[in-house]
């Protein structure tokens, strides 16, 4: 079953998908985890949708009719109300380049079709978990960077910062091991979850979009490369 939200309520994520028999099996395995499934089948509703409630989460498909997957993801980044809405892009084009292209469009995640059930439930739960507001730990800080872990709020010099939920995740794991050095699959897995798999580029992809959400002009880039050994928040030296 699904991790539940402080209220109890059941996650809903709206499926946006094209392919009846598609569709109709996952609202089933899903349904039957005990998420509510809203649907979609073309991307101009798919924005009418998450207009009209704001999903927990949207698991979308690359080609759909009159608006592209990619483009509603596009469209759900520029909008301040589903600017950190979690979503997950699934197509049948299976070049790595599609995947960071995907990621780069600002989905959090991708998983090619056809796909085991069990691991897109997975990612699901992973994100759902990564992006929900959980039991109360308090205020991480760092520099001139603080985190509200309770309200899921990050600023930096007083200016409210607008991460994903994987940025967000991210940057809450970089900020309780300040200066020490992780590579990518330690990152991978912390960040991510070890039961799920995801290629190691893909870590430098959020990395990069970590650090163009949380670096502002004439600000230190607290982010620092380690060549060979993977990332850590810290400040350059000199």
């Amino acid at each position: 079953m699904p991790d539940m939200t402080p209220g109890g309520a059941r996650p809903t994520i709206l499926v946006v998908e094209d392919e009846v028999p598609l569709l109709t099996l996952l609202r089933y395995n899903l349904e039957k985890q005990g998420f509510r499934v809203e649907e979609a089948s073309d991307g101009q509703e798919a924005l009418l949708r998450v207009a009209e409630a704001r999903p927990d989460l949207v698991l979308l498909d690359w080609m759909l009719p009159q608006l592209s997957g990619l483009e509603v993801c596009r469209q759900l980044r520029r909008r301040p109300a589903t600017r950190d809405l979690p979503i997950i892009m699934v197509t049948a084009r299976t070049e790595q380049q599609d995947s960071v292209r995907a990621l780069d469009t600002g989905a959090d995640d991708y998983i090619s079709k056809p796909f085991a059930m069990d691991g897109l439930l997975a990612r699901i739960r992973a994100l759902l978990r990564r992006s929900g507001s959980l039991a109360t730990r308090g205020t991480l800080a760092f520099h001139d960077l603080v985190m509200d872990q309770d309200a899921h709020r990050v600023s930096r010099n007083g200016r409210a910062l607008h991460l994903g939920p994987t940025e967000y995740r991210l940057l809450e794991f970089l900020m309780q091991h300040p200066g020490r050095v992780f590579s990518r699959e330690q990152l991978l897995d912390a960040v991510w979850g070890r039961d799920i798999h995801v290629e190691p580029r893909t870590v430098d992809v959020h990395i990069r979009r970590l650090r163009k959400a949380i670096n502002g002009e004439g600000e230190e880039d607290v982010i620092r490369t380690v060549r060979s050994a993977g990332y850590a928040l810290d400040l350059e030296e000199g």
